[in-house]
């Protein structure tokens, strides 16, 4: 099970951190990664870390502006978000499953988060 939290209201411009925990104990290979959706739209790749952190991905839409990493705990990671813009509007979903070369679709990873709101006011 996986746990996020941090989101929360901000303006434009604004920087937001998010946190996500995986409850159970995790073992190499076990990569995780960060997905969005927006109200009517489908969920969508924003994020990716490989268990040592060697690979990391982004989507086009977040890159330069958004930064994934993992904590000192290896089941730990954050997505630290800033230049916040009104597009990044959606509920953020961490996930995590053993990395088999595939990182951008859902169906890459077996574990999912609640769900933690991000809202960004123009």
């Amino acid at each position: 099970q996986l746990i996020e939290s941090g989101g929360g209201l901000v303006q434009a411009g604004a920087s937001l951190r998010l946190s996500c925990v995986a409850s159970r104990p995790t073992f190499s290979g076990y990569a995780m990664g960060w997905f969005r959706q927006a109200p009517g739209k489908e969920r969508e790749f924003v994020a990716f870390i490989s268990w040592t952190g060697g690979i990391i991905r982004y989507a086009v839409s977040v890159k330069g502006r958004f930064t994934i990493y993992r904590g000192n705990a290896e089941n730990t990671i954050f997505l630290q978000m800033n230049s916040l813009k009104p597009e990044d509007t959606a509920v953020y979903y961490c996930a995590g499953g053993y990395y088999n070369g595939g990182y951008r679709l859902a169906e890459d990873y077996d574990s999912w988060g609640q769900g933690t709101q991000v809202t960004v006011s123009s």
